[in-house]
């Protein structure tokens, strides 16, 4: 049966060959999958910005229904979520501003990389207390990984004790 691509977007899989590969990736259908997945990572400040500029779409107000969908160039946004957005990101500059520390940084992919490479070689300078505290968790992954709804499947982690392989799997 020959090697199978399968993509975490769209959540389908197909023959894995150069001409399949490339009319999919430029598919509508994987482009608005794709845009999907990373809307679920912009921020209410962003998503407040967009809706704004935008002009109310009168098919929906009037129906509830707008035949373009996500795809629609204008709001579909009543009143009443604007009004729950603007509180949102109101509220998200207020506890930024109001947290104890207004000078620390936010977490960032670099320094846990750094931390990690001196946790593995020994390096850390933390008490040996502290050291198996982190250890606990079952896998080397950022915390905020596991808030993220919806993860592909490439970037769920192994269950607790690993996955189940038989000794008769062919990878590949």
């Amino acid at each position: 049966m020959g090697k199978r691509y399968f993509c975490d977007y769209c959540e389908r899989s197909f023959q894995d060959n150069m001409h399949n590969r490339k009319k999919h990736v430029y598919g509508v259908q994987h482009q608005r999958a794709k845009k999907a997945w990373f809307d679920h990572f912009r921020g209410s400040e962003d998503i407040l910005k967009d809706e704004q500029a935008k002009r109310p779409c009168r098919k929906f107000l009037q129906t509830g229904i707008c035949d373009f969908g996500t795809s629609c160039r204008f709001s579909h946004m009543s009143e009443a979520d604007m009004y729950h957005l603007r509180k949102k990101v109101q509220d998200e500059k207020q506890r930024l501003e109001g947290s104890e520390d207004p000078n620390a940084p936010e977490p960032n992919v670099d320094v846990w990389l750094s931390n990690r490479a001196k946790r593995r070689s020994g390096q850390t300078g933390k008490s040996a207390e502290a050291e198996r505290e982190e250890d606990r968790m079952p896998f080397d992954v950022p915390p905020q990984i596991f808030s993220i709804p919806d993860l592909p499947r490439s970037l769920v982690p192994p269950p607790p004790g690993s996955w189940k392989v038989n000794s008769d799997t062919e990878w590949g």
